[in-house]
């Protein structure tokens, strides 16, 4: 698995790197048995000397954290000194969902909400059409892909383990038979809630145990879930701008007015937030869509005021998984101390969308409430692949997954950072980034160009392409595009990228 190291400031780094693992090893993050990266991979992320790292892993040993298997590598000890730290969110008692949910909410211990759970075998009614519009999740679509497929938030499923997959979820399918039928756990399956809370923890140092985890279909149903627990009709929202569109969308079918903040090079613009915001909704690891992440001063300052305001702050770690350069900051919620940071985290785009699997790390005054929503709108998920993930992530196949489409994704961004300085210079700027699966390109400077006609131009020459003012809810929108290169085969790139060069150069006003 990864290893979440943070280095910034200043001080003995090796001696910080020794810390961190030590204290993984000692709550449980790391486990006995686990293989840890070699020295040189470790180095090369985290951009210090290979002896760095090695003076790390000597010491752990010494210690008998860590033992050295000639030709396997750097492994947890079996039998480590003993586990003296837990790992939990914070209680945020500060924070306090609507008053419907604190009475619909489990008593502690209970598990038993105020709303009464159906008997076993009777079918819930269907859904009645509501005929709201809500915008398309970037990359969506049932269509034939065109042959050079630049869309956004869209994985390369030729990469995923689907044998491996295949073989977990019928392991879980037959064990499933023998079991008696009934309603699970709305909080998700008890082994992947333990499993997340590990590998989130050891690779984004995420601060939570199982209890502070609730297993979710997606970073979209988190997020509704959060919001039907604190936002009252009416309430101030905050979203980026630009930022993601079925976000605000959805926080605007809760009753919400939604307000969007600027973003520049360090990220959310905290002082351009509103002051009667209730809950605030941020990418600061991979901002959606620009890909800039958060500075650490921002972290900190937007920290403050939630605290100040008694406002929730939901992280929601995009793409964050797929990092090429720099080292990784600290997320918002291992830095808040007081409870108001909701962790949002999904497998959509490191797995498969079609999954709909993700999490959510909760302050404990929110998990209540957000049990009770979850068995209300859904009951629970699907427990077979939850149980297949479980073992996914607990063998060590996530990690090794992460880092083969880390690589390849790397290339195709290479590729198409070089086309876009080669052939669209002086037409579009890049917006630096270092994580995901796009790329973002300004209209330069003193160049007329309609971003949505070349939108349209593209899609008749065969090219899926987006507009970065697709993300913007505010006017007026931002020029440029947003290139996506998840879904589109590496031979196709450099093509693609040249046909669109031709239609962008043709789209420029005199």
């Amino acid at each position: 698995m990864d290893v979440h190291v943070t280095l910034t400031g200043h001080g003995d780094l090796a001696a910080r790197i020794y810390r961190q693992l030590r204290e993984a090893v000692l709550d449980g993050r790391l486990r006995p048995g686990e293989r840890l990266p070699p020295t040189r991979e470790l180095a090369r992320r985290l951009e210090v000397s290979r002896n760095t790292v090695s003076i790390a892993y000597d010491r752990l040993t010494a210690e008998g954290f860590l033992v050295g298997r000639v030709g396997a590598g750097t492994f947890v000890c079996d039998e480590p000194p003993g586990r003296t730290l837990s790992r939990s969110a914070p209680t945020g008692g500060g924070v306090r969902p609507r008053a419907f949910w604190r009475s619909a909410a489990p008593e502690p211990g209970t598990g038993t909400a105020a709303f009464p759970e159906p008997g076993a075998g009777t079918v819930a009614p269907p859904e009645p059409g509501t005929g709201v519009a809500v915008p398309r999740e970037p990359g969506a679509g049932t269509a034939a892909p065109p042959p050079y497929d630049f869309r956004v938030g869209v994985p390369d499923t030729g990469l995923f383990p689907l044998e491996t997959w295949r073989r977990l979820l019928a392991r879980e399918l037959r064990a499933a038979l023998v079991r008696p039928a009934g309603y699970a756990d709305p909080a998700g399956y008890p082994g992947l809630r333990e499993a997340i809370a590990r590998y989130a923890g050891v690779s984004r140092s995420v601060r939570a145990g199982a209890t502070d985890v609730l297993v979710t279909a997606g970073a979209q149903q988190a997020l509704d879930l959060v919001g039907r627990v604190l936002i009252e009709p009416g309430d101030l929202v905050a979203v980026e701008e630009p930022g993601y569109p079925p976000a605000r969308a959805l926080l605007r079918s809760l009753g919400a007015r939604v307000t969007g903040v600027p973003v520049d090079a360090e990220g959310l613009v905290v002082s351009a937030l509103p002051d009667a915001a209730r809950l605030v909704y941020v990418t600061p690891s991979h901002q959606f869509p620009l890909g800039t992440p958060m500075s650490l001063a921002r972290r900190a300052a937007l920290l403050e005021w939630a605290a100040r305001r008694g406002a929730v702050v939901v992280e929601d770690d995009y793409d964050s998984e797929f990092r090429f350069e720099d080292r990784p900051l600290e997320p918002l919620q291992s830095l808040d101390r007081g409870g108001h940071v909701v962790y949002v985290g999904s497998f959509s785009k490191t797995l498969l969308p079609t999954l709909r699997l993700g999490f959510l790390v909760a302050p404990a005054s929110l998990r209540p409430a957000l049990r009770a929503a979850r068995r209300l709108t859904d009951w629970h998920g699907e427990p077979s692949a939850q149980a297949a993930l479980t073992r996914f992530l607990d063998e060590g196949l996530m990690g090794r997954h992460i880092r083969r489409a880390t690589r390849e994704y790397a290339a195709r961004r290479e590729r198409i950072v070089a086309a876009l300085r080669r052939d669209f210079a002086g037409l579009l700027d890049p917006v630096p980034s270092v994580a995901g699966l796009h790329l973002c390109a300004r209209v330069s400077t003193g160049v007329r160009l309609d971003a949505g006609e070349v939108v349209s131009r593209a899609r008749v020459a065969g090219i899926a392409v987006e507009s970065l003012a697709g993300y913007c809810g505010e006017t007026p929108a931002q020029a440029g595009l947003v290139i996506g290169y998840g879904a589109i085969t590496p031979e196709r790139i450099a093509p693609g990228m040249r046909r669109l060069a031709e239609i962008v150069r043709a789209a420029v006003r005199d």
